[in-house]
C-alpha cells in the first residue's frame, strides 16, 4: 500500500473515530459475510457501530488520542465498536455476544479503552458487570428519595396516631350523648 493510500484510510479512520472516546476491540476473523452482515445489523439496532481496521493504520489514525492505547500490542485483524446508550452498555453487549457460543461463536472480545486506559479482555468481563447508566440514576435517585420518604413517615405516623385517637374519642362522645 503506497503512503498516500495509507494516508486517505488513515484519515478516513480519523474522521470516522473523531468524537469516540471509548470503544471495543473486536475479533471475527472466520465468519462467512452473511453471519457477519447479521452481526452489524444485530449491532446496528442497539445504536452499536462496527469497523473492520489494519492495526498499523489505525494506530497512525489514532496517534494523540483517548483510543491510541487500544491498539498498543494489538495483533491481527480487528474490528472496532463504539456506541450503545453507554460504554457500560456496549461491553455488555459485547461480552454477552462473546459468551454466547450460538451462530457468532467466532465473535471474541479483545480488549478495549475506556477513558484513555486500556483493557484487557478479562477487565471487560469485570467492566460488564457494572451497572449501566439508567440503572445508577436508578439508585441514585433511590438513594435521594430514601430520606425524604422516612422523613415523611416519622411526620406523618404520630399526626396519624393522634388523628385515630381523636376520632376514638369522638365516637365514644357521640354514643354517650
Amino acid at each position: 500500500m503506497s503512503k498516500y493510500v495509507k494516508d486517505l484510510v488513515s484519515r478516513d479512520i480519523q474522521k470516522r473515530l473523531g468524537d469516540v472516546a471509548d470503544a471495543v476491540l473486536v475479533s471475527y476473523v472466520g465468519m462467512d459475510a452473511n453471519t457477519t452482515n447479521e452481526l452489524r445489523g444485530d449491532l446496528s439496532q442497539k445504536g452499536i457501530e462496527m469497523m473492520l481496521v489494519k492495526n498499523s493504520l489505525a494506530r497512525r489514525a489514532t496517534e494523540g488520542t483517548s483510543l491510541f492505547p487500544a491498539f498498543e500490542g494489538a495483533s491481527g485483524p480487528l474490528a472496532v465498536c463504539w456506541g450503545g446508550q453507554d460504554f457500560i452498555s456496549l461491553v455488555k453487549e459485547i461480552v454477552t455476544l462473546d459468551k454466547d457460543k450460538g451462530k457468532f461463536s467466532k465473535f471474541k472480545a479483545e480488549g478495549g479503552v475506556l477513558d484513555g486506559e486500556s483493557l484487557s479482555a478479562e477487565k471487560l468481563v469485570e467492566v460488564s458487570k457494572w451497572p449501566t447508566r439508567e440503572e445508577q440514576i436508578g439508585m441514585l435517585v433511590g438513594q435521594l428519595l430514601g430520606p425524604g420518604s422516612q422523613l415523611s413517615a416519622a411526620m406523618i405516623g404520630p399526626g396519624g396516631k393522634l388523628a385515630s385517637q381523636i376520632e376514638e374519642k369522638s365516637k365514644g362522645s357521640e354514643e354517650a350523648a
